[in-house]
């Protein structure tokens, strides 16, 4: 690699967490801070959008279930007990 060019940025993190923390400058602490919210997934370019649909999910993956059960099945009936017959009839 040549000299003049500086390193890539991930390149330039590992440097960075190369060196101890109680022997990082003010100016790395701050270099590296920089560098991992700028590397962070959620600031890539590429990065899908928050809440943006995945490939392949199904669209009921998220609806919650019936109370009951599972979804797809009624729901369970209410039980109701009878009452006992009398001794004396």
């Amino acid at each position: 690699m040549d000299e003049s060019q500086p390193p890539s940025p991930r390149a330039r993190l590992q440097q960075l967490l190369a060196i101890p923390e109680r022997q990082r400058t003010d100016a790395d602490w701050e270099a590296l801070n920089e560098l991992e919210i700028a590397l962070a997934s959620v600031n890539r370019e590429d990065a899908p959008l928050p809440g943006a649909r995945q490939p392949g999910a199904h669209a009921d993956a998220n609806r919650q279930s019936r109370p009951g059960g599972p979804p797809g099945r009624k729901p369970m009936q209410k039980f109701h007990r009878r009452q006992p017959k009398g001794r004396g009839r």
